[in-house]
Formats: structure tokens, C-alpha cells, sequence
């Protein structure tokens, strides 16, 4: 139950104080892996099977790793707050896209990198809204314009560039991510101060 004392803006202040690393990190890891996939696999049903177990393990890694970076999503003991709720509705939503990837990988099995990597990108569209930053706009838009680029410019590496190209715009999102983590925290130690 979220705290009747707490207003909207104040839970919306609470969570953009969040560093919102967990997923992301756990986003490079999984796409790390399809990558390594891609390159060492050379069976199509393996490179399938490895794209879907690590895209689908990917709350459960943010799950750890929130234990390391401050946001610890498994607390029962701090408050409820309306944009976790939020955001793990796009978490969701972004699973549920798998039914339009699932039709569309069994005509053609190469499909699956680009169906997958721009589906499970778009909740990056709500989350900028939340903390009222442009990183998820970036993210989100640049994931699709250069995975379905790259699909097209790579046939024959789907599973490889894909993959990859996710990875360094997750490293490119996680830099941006810190620093306005850190900016954040300014802003609050100076308001505190004064």
C-alpha cells in the first residue's frame, strides 16, 4: 500500500532520486550474452534459445543487481511508491511484446534480434517521462532507428551487430544514467543546505 501522505510529486521526486543502473545493467549483460551467442553458436536453435533465456532473465539479473546499486527492489521495507508500480508495468509490457516477436521469428528465425531489441527497448519512453529526463527518449529512439538499420545493413550478423549495437547504446544510456544520478544528488544536498 503506498503512503496516503505522500503526494504524487513526492513519490515522483523519490523515485527520479533513484541511480536506475539495475536494469540497464542487467540489459548489457543479457545482450552481452545473445552477442557472444551469436559469435560462437552456429546453430540457429541455439542462437534462438540463447536470445530468449538471457532477454528473459533480464528482470531477474536487475533483481540482483538493484541489490548492489542502491535501489534494492526486493525491499518489503521501504514504501511504496506509485512510479516503482509504474515502472514495473513497463517491465511487464515489455515482456508482453514478445507475442508480436514470437509469430514473426517462426517465418524467419533472424527476425527475433530486431523484434526483440526494439520491443523490449520502447520502455524507455515512459521511464524518461517519469524522471523527466531525456535518456529514455534517447535511448528508446536510437535503439529503434539503428537496430532496424543495422538489421538491414547486416543480414548475415543479425545475431552479432544487434546484439552488440544494444550493448554500447546500454553503456552510452548507463554513462548518462550516472551522471544524472549525480547531478540529482547536487541538486538535493543543495536544496538540504539551504
Amino acid at each position: 500500500m503506498i503512503a496516503p501522505s505522500s503526494s504524487l510529486d513526492q513519490q515522483r521526486a523519490q523515485f527520479t532520486a533513484q541511480r536506475l543502473l539495475a536494469m540497464p545493467l542487467a540489459g548489457t549483460v543479457a545482450w552481452a550474452v545473445v552477442g557472444v551467442a551469436g559469435l560462437t553458436l552456429s546453430s540457429p536453435v541455439q542462437m534462438v534459445w540463447a536470445l530468449y533465456l538471457s532477454t528473459g532473465s533480464i528482470v531477474y539479473l536487475g533483481l540482483f543487481f538493484s541489490r548492489f546499486t542502491g535501489e534494492n527492489f526486493l525491499d518489503r521495507t521501504k514504501p511504496k511508491n506509485a512510479f516503482d508500480i509504474l515502472f514495473f508495468s513497463t517491465v511487464a509490457m515489455s515482456l508482453l511484446v514478445y507475442a508480436i516477436a514470437i509469430p514473426f521469428f517462426q517465418a524467419d528465425y533472424t527476425s527475433l534480434p530486431l523484434t526483440v531489441g526494439i520491443l523490449s527497448g520502447l520502455m524507455w519512453l515512459p521511464l524518461s517521462w517519469i524522471i523527466q529526463h531525456w535518456v529514455g527518449i534517447f535511448h528508446a529512439v536510437a535503439r529503434t532507428v539503428l537496430v532496424l538499420a543495422t538489421w538491414y545493413a547486416f543480414p548475415a550478423h543479425r545475431f552479432i551487430a544487434i546484439p552488440f549495437l544494444i550493448v554500447g547504446l546500454y553503456v552510452v544510456t548507463i554513462l548518462i544514467l550516472e551522471y544524472r544520478w549525480r547531478a540529482v544528488r547536487r541538486e538535493n544536498a543543495v536544496a538540504l543546505s539551504a
